[in-house]
Formats: C-alpha cells, structure tokens, sequence
C-alpha cells in the first residue's frame, strides 16, 4: 500500500458515497447515466474474481466487494426504486455503451491476449476490464454535455471519479519503481491515460467554476 493507491481508493469511496448522497437528497435520477454504473458493475465483477481465487488482503477483500456492492445498489435504485425510476431521463441517456463500449473492448482484450499468448479466462476478463473502464464514463459525460448546467453533487461525483483514476495512475508508476516484483504495464497506462484525459474538459470546466463561485455549466 502506497500513498497514491490510498488516496486514490479513498477519492473513489468518496465518489460513490457522493452519487449516493446526490439521489437521496434530491430523490432524482436526472442527470445520472444508469449506463456508466452498468459499465462500471461490468468493470468490477470481471477484473475481481480473484476474489475467489487469492487472498491478498482484507482491505483489498473489503473494497472490491464495497464497489461492486455500491455499484450494483446504485443500479438498483434508478432502475427499480420509486422515485428514482420515475426521474430517470432515460432520453438522455442514449449513449449505446454495449456496442460502443462492451463489445469493442472484449474484442480488443481478446486481440491483446492472442498477441501475449495468454488466453487464461481471468487474464483475459481482466484485460476486459480495463479497456471498458476508460470508456466506462464516457455516456454520464454525455449526459453532462445534454444537459450543460451541471448540479453541485453530480460534478463532485465526476471530479473525485477523475481523480480517482489520475492517483491510480501515480500509483502503478510509483509501484513499478519501488516494488521488486511490480513491472511496468503499458496496457494499463494507456488504458488509465485515456480515461483521464477524457475528463480533462469537464476538470477545466469545474476548477473555474469553483474559482468564481458560480454555477457549473459545460459548454455546447
């Protein structure tokens, strides 16, 4: 365990305790992508199975069970819980993540694994998983698009999400310098370099409107 994965963790609880916070208070789905947090579920199940295969730890165990758990009763609420499910603008919600997200990037991590020679399911179901987490925000940011002005809870969720993956990326280099049997992973770099530069935007778009005190609105 090292500063940056910890911080990072911590900015990812923090995200999903802020989402969780932002439907309760407002007891409205509006402005939340139901999409990403199936990407996200689809993300955790696939790249955690060796929850059942090694033990590492039981802060490790805890936070993979915590995600996918958190994850799946977010889905929950919105999809079935009244009055989430009546205020979810399923309209705006449009980004079709299975055949632009799920199914390129299973093709993609089957190609890779071919390449390497490493056709073990749970090696290859976690090479899935961290192509799909790139892309995995991609349709809440275009419901942020949609909608523009975006409310105050729903853009600290996105920010601490950005920052979660921007501090695992500091992590997996500080562990490739400074753990013996830790090796550098470009596969994960530029997975992790592509996630965080799409939310390069909308981070613009959130310190200046911290800095002036007003209202965050993303532009057309």
């Amino acid at each position: 365990m090292n500063l940056f994965r910890f911080a990072g963790d911590m900015s990812h609880v923090v995200s999903i305790i802020v989402l969780i916070l932002r439907l309760r208070v407002s007891k409205s789905a509006v402005g939340i992508s139901i999409k990403t947090q199936e990407l996200f579920l689809i993300v955790f199940v696939t790249r955690y199975l060796d929850l059942f295969t090694t033990f590492y730890s039981m802060y490790n165990s805890f936070m993979k069970v915590a995600y996918i758990t958190a994850t799946a009763s977010i889905i929950y609420m919105i999809r079935f819980k009244e009055p989430y499910k009546s205020k979810y603008d399923k309209s705006q919600d449009s980004f079709l993540h299975v055949k632009f997200a799920v199914a390129p990037c299973a093709v993609l991590a089957l190609f890779s694994c071919l390449i390497k020679r490493e056709l073990n399911p749970i090696d290859l179901l976690w090479t899935f998983s961290i192509f799909l987490e790139a892309l995995a925000i991609v349709p809440q940011l275009f419901v942020l698009q949609r909608y523009r002005e975006v409310e105050n809870l729903t853009g600290h969720y996105v920010f601490f999400l950005g920052a979660y993956r921007f501090l695992y990326i500091l992590n997996w280099v500080y562990r490739s310098y400074y753990e013996p049997f830790y090796r550098h992973n470009w596969l994960v770099y530029v997975s992790g370099a592509i996630q965080t530069a799409l939310y390069v935007d909308f981070f613009y778009y959130y310190m200046v409107s911290k800095y002036y005190g007003g209202k965050l609105t993303l532009p057309t």
